[in-house]
């Protein structure tokens, strides 16, 4: 190894071990924040709309929406996410706002985790990865952990990369707060 590659070795490896990991996987094509949220077309479940069978950006416009791609149902981490999404979605809805997640799950799947877990959101089937890498938030075969807040007219207006699931929800109530004084 020359000395030039063994300086850049000793520069890059601690950059690893340190540097926040959404941050060494941020994508080109990122989100930005302030542009239009991209649009989807997705297959899902929700109890309480039994006769609706897909969902898309459209259905909820005119609300704040918080689009959240997880993993995998009845993982521990990504249940503990849904159900503090559950817990605070009253005040979700008092802020006239919508939950939504997205995972490579199946609607069958999905329909079994609401009801085991007792959602009273969406959760949105994206099988193939394509609305999660639209949004950067794909490592096949799953969708990777992060979160969007979009507002009333469909524009990103923050996002987490590479959440935690406990406090998440909150932190995400938090935010909505502040942003609804902004756009108010």
């Amino acid at each position: 190894m020359k000395r030039r590659q063994f300086i850049k070795s000793l520069f890059l490896f601690p950059s690893i071990l340190f540097v926040k990991p959404s941050r060494l996987f941020a994508s080109i094509n990122a989100v930005s924040l302030g542009q239009k949220a991209p649009v989807f077309l997705l297959n899902g479940f929700n109890k309480n709309k039994p006769n609706q069978k897909q969902w898309s950006l459209d259905d909820f416009s005119g609300k704040w929406l918080i689009l959240y791609f997880y993993p995998k149902d009845f993982s521990s981490g990504c249940t503990l996410q849904a159900k503090a999404f559950q817990e605070n979605l009253s005040k979700f809805k008092k802020l006239n706002s919508s939950v939504v997640g997205i995972s490579a799950d199946n609607e069958e799947e999905h329909e079994s985790f609401c009801t085991s877990t007792k959602l009273g959101y969406t959760l949105l089937s994206d099988t193939t990865g394509q609305i999660s890498k639209s949004y950067d938030s794909w490592m096949d075969p799953y969708s990777k952990r992060n979160t969007f807040l979009i507002n009333p007219e469909g524009i990103v207006v923050h996002k987490w990369i590479g959440v935690r699931p406990i406090g998440h929800a909150q932190e995400v109530l938090e935010e909505l707060i502040k942003q609804k004084k902004i756009y108010a």
